[in-house]
């Protein structure tokens, strides 16, 4: 629809922040008007209109576009029929009825609620400008004061009734005065090594929850708007029976029987272990600079050994390094911060540069007092030799042809649920990818896998490279770059969820080499 039609103000998409306010705050309008007026006109999916209904978290979607000439919305109807016959009449009045009703109620600004719409473009704008601001303060996340974590359920993301709104500790209190809601105060979380403590049931989870569900601005009424992490927080969790193809776990795991490499580790089925090492690896080898873990769903045998174990286990006959010697020098010498939910061990109180205790859903600022308690009670631990991390190794894709066909057209891709991607013959499980948030995005990494390897291979760059020049080239196009043909389907996302998609593809053909290696067929591979 021509912009002189709609009537949106340019104001309302002056920098990117606004415009996907704007984009974000349509598609949801959309969708509701469309629930309202879709009609069962026959059988199958007569009538149907197919939006997409969005989830609290403020993302870019290709269903609506928005420039100076024109609104652009991309939906899905279910063309009336009876049976095998076709209904003209209920095709006439799906089309030159029901949609035009749609449109008018939905992308024209003067039936839109202009304090709604305002709001919704405002509170993109602040969180934005919020975490612009938590590497100037040396932060890593911002929970403001009065914002509510807990949800109504796993399935219901809706801010719990009754919830205490959550206030931040005195001592690590800050004070932000953001564009639009002003004056805000809350938790600046600060970067090094962090731990969550507390009782059962009091909150631990749900506020790193929140942190880790921060990377997304959320919309107005979610609780969560003022709860912003930086983008590069990956959540890391064990993901037992995951394969992993062709990763360095050298940091975490020395040797193997029979003298197999862990420099080029793969299996078809990971342990905990094994599995928390590989998310850990490939997420750092993608540029995190946040790891995010609860103890409840890491390898106990990873995250640390007290002093009984290693006396009955010597360090010379465990092959595994813990990642309490690990954790340190990844802050000091890589700069990448933890934050980790603790319950059950205090072994991590010697390393934490902050702590925070949950007592009735409340914080408060325990560092001085865990410190004393890790001199007054040393664990005795014996360090266990490792291997530092750094980016020795790196892994270059292969190109398998039966993945694009002979025609380079690529297999059909389908979307299972929430969490699986349907690469023709292959599945790829993305269940325990916690920082999904949406279906659509999964439709847009299934196709930016495709097209990742339809223009970008054969290459002698890296897989990372190749991913974060992909990525850089959709910040400067958009969604619909993925895609020959128009369609709503698709959703932003990271890097790190690409590569999750990839290092989870187990028909990944991908080799490891040393730093400094070079292919055996040297290509350009420069992107398009």
């Amino acid at each position: 629809m021509p912009q002189g039609l709609a009537g949106f103000l340019p104001e309302f998409y002056a920098n990117r922040s606004r415009e996907l306010g704007l984009r974000d705050y349509l598609a949801r309008q959309l969708s509701e008007v469309a629930e309202q007026l879709q009609q069962r006109l026959g059988t199958g999916n007569s009538g149907l209109i197919c939006i997409a209904k969005p989830g609290p978290e403020i993302l870019e979607r290709s269903a609506i576009l928005v420039n100076d000439q024109e609104v652009e919305a991309r939906f899905r109807v279910g063309l009336p029929a009876q049976g095998r016959r076709i209904d003209g009449r209920g095709a006439r009045r799906l089309l030159c009825e029901l949609i035009p009703l749609l449109v008018q109620r939905a992308l024209h600004y003067s039936a839109l609620s202009a304090p709604a719409l305002q709001q919704h473009i405002h509170t993109n704008e602040d969180a934005d400008w919020i975490r612009q601001q938590l590497s100037e303060h040396g932060w890593v996340a911002f929970v403001a004061d009065g914002a509510i974590l807990p949800r109504r359920s796993s399935l219901d993301p809706c801010p719990m009734e009754g919830a205490i709104p959550f206030q931040s500790p005195q001592s690590l209190r800050v004070t932000l005065d953001c564009p639009h809601r002003g004056r805000m105060t809350g938790l600046g979380l600060p970067q090094g090594i962090t731990l969550i403590v507390g009782g059962g049931y009091h909150g631990k989870s749900t506020l790193l929850k929140a942190i880790e569900q921060g990377i997304y601005n959320h919309i107005p009424g979610d609780g969560r708007e003022g709860v912003i992490t930086q983008v590069d927080a990956v959540k890391i969790r064990a993901e037992e029976g995951r394969p992993v193809t062709q990763v360095d776990l050298s940091p975490f795991l020395d040797r193997l029987p029979q003298g197999a490499s862990t420099t080029q580790f793969s299996t078809a089925n990971a342990s905990g272990s094994t599995s928390q090492a590989a998310n850990m690896i490939e997420a750092l080898e993608l540029g995190a600079q946040v790891l995010l873990m609860d103890e409840d769903t890491t390898a106990t045998n990873l995250m640390s050994r007290d002093r009984r174990m290693e006396a009955l286990i010597t360090p010379a006959q465990e092959p595994i390094t813990t990642f309490i010697d690990q954790i340190r020098p990844l802050y000091t010498n890589l700069g990448v911060s933890s934050i980790l939910v603790m319950g059950g061990s205090g072994e991590y109180f010697e390393v934490a540069n902050t702590v925070i205790a949950i007592a009735d859903y409340q914080a408060q600022d325990v560092t001085e007092q865990a410190a004393a308690i890790a001199v007054q009670f040393p664990s005795h631990r014996e360090k266990t030799a490792f291997q530092p991390i750094h980016h020795r190794a790196r892994r270059y894709l292969a190109t398998p042809s039966e993945l694009l066909g002979s025609q380079g057209e690529g297999p059909q891709i389908k979307i299972q649920g929430w969490s699986q991607i349907c690469l023709g013959n292959d599945r790829i499980d993305l269940t325990q990818v916690e920082q999904l948030v949406d279906s659509g995005q999964l439709w847009a990494i299934a196709a930016a896998i495709l097209y990742l390897y339809q223009h970008y291979l054969p290459s002698d760059q890296s897989m990372a490279s190749l991913i974060q020049q992909l990525m850089t080239q959709l910040e400067e196009a958009d969604l619909t770059l993925l895609s020959s043909f128009p369609t709503g389907d698709f959703v932003s996302f990271r890097c790190f969820e690409l590569g999750a998609a990839l290092n989870r593809w187990r028909s990944l053909a991908i080799e490891g080499r040393a730093l400094g290696d070079h292919p055996s067929q040297n290509h350009p591979g420069s992107p398009p």
